[in-house]
């Protein structure tokens, strides 16, 4: 419950990710697969652009704050709570997404699905989003380093794995322009508490709080009015679901 209560506090994806997806959507029917959809960030605003979503997930908690949320109850957003894996779906889709997420599926069993879900000029677009650098960026990352929960967390480095195993073929990328992104520090903590590894149920209260001062006394000598000037960026990388090397 505490990441889901902590997901608002990441930042935006760009505007122009949106565009991006519904020009690689040239099949008909114009319906999206979206993997790991949490809240529904990609989700919810890409539904106003196609004919459906369907937006998979392993949280119910997350699945029902995302309802809450602005179009989370557009009656062309289906919400499916479970395993991409072996839930039911309605294929063929045009698109499939995955925002930071596809690191969770057993890659073995969700590609080969994926390759008979897809219509046949559709894709799978893997989107990262992220805060540009910033002077105190690698100070705090290795703060994080030895308070992660997930030590061989494949994270934004699964493109590259999944090439590399037979996965995955590239077809495109496209980086977005940088957008400002204003937060405060104590926002900025609570954000990090919305990934998995630094999740606060994880970590121990007493091990969240160390990270949090830190964090908070590393950021307070560069932004001592509490603000962050921060400019937000994705990458969108599409192309053909692969069976794997055999």
């Amino acid at each position: 419950q505490q990441v889901v209560d902590a997901y608002r506090y990441r930042p935006p994806y760009p505007q122009e990710v949106f565009a991006i997806l519904a020009a690689l959507v040239i099949d008909e029917p114009r319906t999206v697969l979206d993997v790991g959809s949490g809240s529904g960030d990609l989700a919810r605003p890409l539904v106003d652009l196609v004919e459906r979503v369907d937006a998979v997930d392993f949280s119910q908690k997350m699945i029902e704050h995302g309802k809450q949320l602005p179009n989370g109850n557009n009656p062309q957003l289906h919400w499916i709570y479970g395993k991409v894996e072996e839930v039911p779906l309605t294929p063929p889709y045009a698109l499939i997404t995955a925002g930071s997420s596809i690191h969770w599926p057993d890659w073995n069993v969700a590609f080969p699905r994926f390759r008979t879900l897809l219509t046949p000029n559709g894709s799978l677009a893997l989107i990262y989003r992220r805060v540009q650098p910033m002077p105190w960026t690698t100070q705090i990352e290795e703060i994080l380093a030895p308070f992660s929960e997930h030590k061989d967390h494949r994270g934004s480095n699964a493109i590259k794995e999944l090439e590399a195993r037979g996965f995955f073929s590239r077809q495109g990328e496209k980086q977005t322009t940088p957008i400002p992104f204003v937060q405060s520090i104590d926002n900025y903590i609570e954000g990090l508490h919305s990934r998995s590894s630094f999740s606060t149920e994880r970590m121990g209260q007493q091990r969240a709080n160390e990270l949090d001062q830190q964090v908070r006394t590393l950021l307070l000598q560069f932004h001592p009015d509490g603000i962050l000037p921060l400019h937000v960026v994705a990458t969108v990388t599409w192309g053909k679901p692969e069976l794997g090397a055999q």
